[in-house]
This record gives C-alpha cells, structure tokens and sequence, in this order.
C-alpha cells in the first residue's frame, strides 16, 4: 500500500540516504514489496544479502534488526519515505519511496551507469565502422555495417529493456 506524501525530497535528502549500502538495500526490498513489512524479516533479508549465507549469523542478523530499528527507519520515516511503526515493528513504503529509489534505477544490475554504458556501446560501434572501413585485420572481417546494424540493435535493445524495467516498477506501486 501506498499512502501520498505531499512535499517532495531534497536532492540532498535522497544523497543522504543512497549513502549507506542498508538503507539501500532496505528501500530496494521495500520498493519490491505489495504490503507492509515486519522488521523482523527486513534485518533477516538485509542480512543475508550482506553475508551471503541462508540464514545469516545471528550476530549480524541482530545487528542489523538494531540498525535498522534505532537508526536507518526512523531516519527514513521522518523524511516521509516509509511509515516506521515502532511498537508494531512494521513498515510501510509511502509515495516518496519512487523518487528515491529513481536515483537508484540509473545503474546498470552491474552497477555501471546507463549513461556509460550507452556512450561505450556507441563508441565500440563507431571504432568497429572504424576500423572496418580503414581495412584492420581483425576488425574488417565483418562488413562496416555489420558494426553499425549490431551496435543499433544493441542501444534499441537496451533501450526497450530499460524501458520495460522501468515500466514494471511503476506499474508495482499503482
């Protein structure tokens, strides 16, 4: 469930809470999520993602319970991201959780930015029309517009799966 949130976040609010590698992973399990979330099962899946191991130590897995609960909700609670229930121990994503994890969708899953990658798919394209049309011998065994027909369908094909991706994430939270 989302609920609304009328004032928008800082860019320096948003900054501020991608800086710490659990509220990120926090907000990207959150985002993922249809319902309100027990804490109890956010420190277990953050700390399995920081251990690797299914279950996680108990140590980390309470170390991370204690994190969350005195200090990474209620921060995300009061800048109006999730509604933090202490008493009850749940959580629940509000509007502005979109905003944030925006910032967090500019990354390739390989943590290389979309603006990077694009920029190289282009330019090994061009080196690859390049390099063909000046007679490399590696490179000009495939036809110049080999090089420029793949590295289009390459940056049309990455295009349509940003998009999708996109598309998907909005379509959770409505």
């Amino acid at each position: 469930m989302v609920l609304p949130r009328s004032a928008a976040l800082e860019e320096c609010d948003v900054h501020r809470l991608l800086s710490n590698p659990r509220r990120r992973e926090a907000l990207d399990y959150l985002y993922h999520s249809t319902e309100a979330v027990s804490l109890r099962e956010l420190s277990e899946v953050i700390a399995t993602a920081e251990t690797g191991a299914t279950p996680a130590p108990r140590k980390v897995r309470e170390s991370v319970y204690v994190s969350l609960h005195q200090n990474h909700l209620p921060t995300l609670h009061d800048l109006g991201v999730v509604d933090y229930d202490r008493d009850r121990k749940l959580i629940t994503v509000l509007d502005p959780v979109r905003e944030v994890t925006r910032h967090m969708e500019l990354t390739t899953p390989y943590g290389v930015t979309w603006t990077d990658y694009y920029r190289w798919v282009g330019v090994l394209g061009l080196c690859g029309v390049v390099g063909s049309l000046s007679g490399l011998p590696a490179v000009s065994a495939l036809d110049p517009l080999v090089w420029a027909s793949g590295s289009l369908a390459v940056l049309a094909g990455s295009t349509a799966y940003q998009l999708w991706k996109g598309r998907s994430a909005i379509g959770r939270l409505f």
